[in-house]
């Protein structure tokens, strides 16, 4: 069992609705959780499909939520977009690129393949300086509401179990394929070092 809180990022595209709600449900049960995107922007979905919302990271969720509200508040009240950015509000004040992040991290949790493909190209061109390991961990979890709350709850008791585990590095392949077992859906899983 790790001697300190496991320390979690998880990733999806945009830091909004996917890594969000993970932090949010991973946060309440007491883990050291940060979120992230990997995009170049933050899209939400707009008025048609090929009409998305596109801010930058430094936006704030107030920033976006106030600007959909004077664009179409029924529209986006409707969709959920603003009760997703109400409770993104009261988690962090605006999204955060991985990339621009340096902290480090025991376990980084990425809810796309292409994410978790991001994810790993940004830490293995970093210089490796502790060679402290991280387990990089991919979930599929499709891009909608109820999708985002059922994959949060399951990283979450992914997390739980790691947290128990006696040795983290011993019994994280049997454990993600224990994982993949119980919830029907295939885990991508590689260890990087910082």
């Amino acid at each position: 069992m790790p001697s300190h809180p496991l320390r979690v990022a998880v990733v999806c595209s945009s830091n909004q609705n996917r890594s969000m709600e993970a932090h949010s449900i991973l946060s309440k049960r007491g883990f050291d959780v940060r979120s992230f995107g990997t995009g170049s922007h933050v899209k939400l979905p707009g008025p048609a499909p090929d009409k998305p919302n596109v801010y930058d990271f430094k936006t704030t969720y107030v920033q976006m939520y106030n600007d959909l509200v004077r664009k179409d508040k029924e529209l986006y009240t409707q969709n959920g977009i603003l009760h997703m950015l109400d409770r993104n509000k009261r988690i962090k004040s605006k999204p955060e690129r991985f990339q621009s992040c340096k902290d480090k991290f025991d376990l980084v949790i990425t809810c796309e393949e292409r994410v978790y493909d991001q994810v790993l190209e940004d830490l293995n061109s970093r210089e490796q300086e502790t060679l402290q390991s991280v387990h990089v961990i991919n979930v599929d979890i499709q891009d909608n509401h109820e999708e985002a709350t059922l994959g949060a709850f399951l990283i979450c008791e992914l997390c739980q179990c790691i947290q128990h585990t006696e040795d983290m590095e011993d019994e994280m392949d049997e454990l993600i394929q224990e994982f993949e077992e119980k919830s029907n859906r295939p885990f991508l899983h590689t260890v990087c070092f910082y």
